[in-house]
């Protein structure tokens, strides 16, 4: 699958141009592992994770399509986000996901999901641009893939002790919890009883992102303890997508 080119210009002091496209080569798709490992994993000090290539990679890397965010003045791939049609998740046997949290209440919805995973941008292009790009690639991959739904992981680090993520959750209105039908069980909860509440919790840029578009957090946490972080499940039907983000992303109109 290949996208259009899109260009923008990032907000950073030394504007750099970017170009969206999907990984068609085994090459570019070790170019987004490798960021994967520099921001995963070296930056989060895991490690556990640590290896000789250099290289963040699992057996779903081969289903997936990879979107990339490239500066093209240096060339380098400088985000990601690695998404999954619901042929592949057929051909996978289940979603990334599913290796959190039981989605049996979401079966009725397969044919008809995307997930994405691995959201991914190098530090020095975190302004704005290069998440921008990334979800309108997204948005493409779903209108192309003719998907209804978008589900993700959503991680909140730990290494304060899990108060923060504990608060986030406590903290989530009711219009963000998803209805008892699309409710979903994390294998390995992570348990949020017991923290001491904090006043002023960080949201982070992806669980942000996810609230304000319109997803709903689908359950408590799960423990992902090789990337010491609280994840939470992410359901968005495009239905529900805010109205501000579908003009962008879909060009759909607002009625």
């Amino acid at each position: 699958m290949r996208f259009h080119t899109t260009t923008a210009t990032s907000g950073t002091p030394d504007p750099a141009t970017l170009c969206l496209s999907v990984a068609s080569t085994e090459e570019e798709v070790r170019e987004v592992q490798r960021l994967r490992y520099k921001v995963f994993i070296e930056s989060m000090g895991l490690s556990a994770l640590e290896n000789r290539d250099g290289l963040d990679r699992d057996e779903f890397d081969l289903c997936c399509d990879h979107l990339i965010v490239r500066d093209t003045r240096s060339l380098k791939v400088v985000g990601t986000y690695r998404v999954m049609s619901p042929q592949a998740a057929r051909k996978m046997g289940q979603y990334y996901s599913e290796k959190e949290f039981d989605l049996s209440r979401l079966d009725n919805l397969r044919p008809r999901v995307a997930e994405a995973g691995r959201a991914c941008i190098h530090p020095d292009y975190r302004s704005g641009g290069v998440i921008m790009l990334l979800w309108a690639g997204l948005a493409a991959f779903m209108k192309k893939e003719q998907c209804e739904y978008l589900i993700g992981c959503a991680s909140i680090s730990l290494t304060d002790g899990g108060h923060n993520a504990a608060a986030l959750y406590r903290g989530l209105s009711e219009n963000n919890i998803a209805p008892l039908e699309y409710r979903v069980t994390p294998h390995l909860p992570f348990p949020i009883d017991g923290r001491e509440p904090i006043d002023s919790p960080q949201t982070p840029p992806l669980l942000k992102g996810y609230l304000r578009s319109g997803a709903w957090v689908c359950g408590e946490p799960a423990w992902d303890p090789d990337f010491h972080s609280a994840d939470l499940f992410m359901l968005l039907p495009l239905v529900k997508l805010d109205s501000r983000y579908a003009r962008h992303y879909l060009g759909a109109k607002s009625t």
